[in-house]
């Protein structure tokens, strides 16, 4: 079984920046892909960006260039750098990290962003 902690959210103005954290306990779990999801209210959970255990990233397009993944393999967390926010980017934040068989989420964290 694993745990994830998520810490950092909170509420920023327009193009203002946050960072998120998910730190992972595991118990003999090993942690291949790390990543953040985002849902809206009255909208569906979405990817924002992934990053492998070697540290290949993805990001979806409405985050490129102002979001950065990364991640402390020897504390088994997973950080999520928010610069230029816009309301948009307002919602739920998740992270997910995946193992050879499962894959874990975190309990969310709210990140608000007003205009």
């Amino acid at each position: 079984q694993v745990q994830l902690v998520e810490s950092g959210g909170g509420l920023v103005q327009a193009g203002g920046s946050l960072r998120l954290s998910c730190a992972a306990s595991r118990n003999k779990f090993v942690i291949n892909e790390m990543g953040w999801y985002r849902q809206a209210p009255g909208k569906q959970r979405e990817l924002v960006a992934t990053i492998t255990a070697g540290g290949r990233t993805t990001y979806a397009d409405s985050v490129k260039g102002r979001f950065t993944i990364s991640r402390d393999n020897a504390k088994n967390t997973v950080y999520l750098q928010m610069n230029s926010l816009k309301p948009e980017d307002t919602a739920v934040y998740f992270c997910r990290v995946w193992g050879p068989a499962n894959n874990y989420w975190g309990q969310g964290a709210q990140i608000t962003v007003s205009s």
